[in-house]
């Protein structure tokens, strides 16, 4: 495997598609775990999903980019990808305990674009925490 690697190109196409086979799987975890669909929710032109969802997406490469630039392996960038994505939903999480006035799942639902833009904001500068993190490791 380790001659694969050598090949620039090989490596490339390793690291990009292991990338987003995680960031779709990832995305089905988000879909689990919010109340809406979110393809469903985009489709009808929610903009509140889209801004939250691109976020998640977003705040995912983010977490790939820094992984992937500071690993040695495929699999070390898989873990830290892992680690990063299970702390960006902690944090998804934390923002839902955060806001007792109101249901951030519900509001997002309901196209409230000041919920998703937040959302969006969240995602992604958790995303730079967790990125900076891998490279202090």
């Amino acid at each position: 495997m380790d001659v694969l690697f050598e090949n620039e190109w090989i490596r490339i196409a390793a690291y990009y598609s292991v990338s987003i086979l995680a960031l779709i799987l990832f995305l089905t975890i988000f879909e689990t775990v919010t109340r809406y669909r979110n393809w469903e929710e985009i489709k009808k032109g929610n903009i509140a999903v889209a801004l939250a969802t691109g976020g998640k997406i977003f705040g995912v490469a983010n977490i790939f980019r820094h992984s992937i630039a500071y690993s040695d392996s495929l699999l070390m960038m898989l873990s830290w990808g892992v680690l990063g994505f299970f702390l960006l939903l902690v944090g998804y999480f934390v923002f839902e305990f955060l806001t007792p006035g109101f249901k951030v799942d519900q509001e997002i639902e309901k196209d409230n674009r000041a919920v998703g833009f937040i959302a969006m904001i969240i995602s992604i500068g958790l995303s730079y925490v967790i990125g900076a993190s891998i490279i202090a490791r």
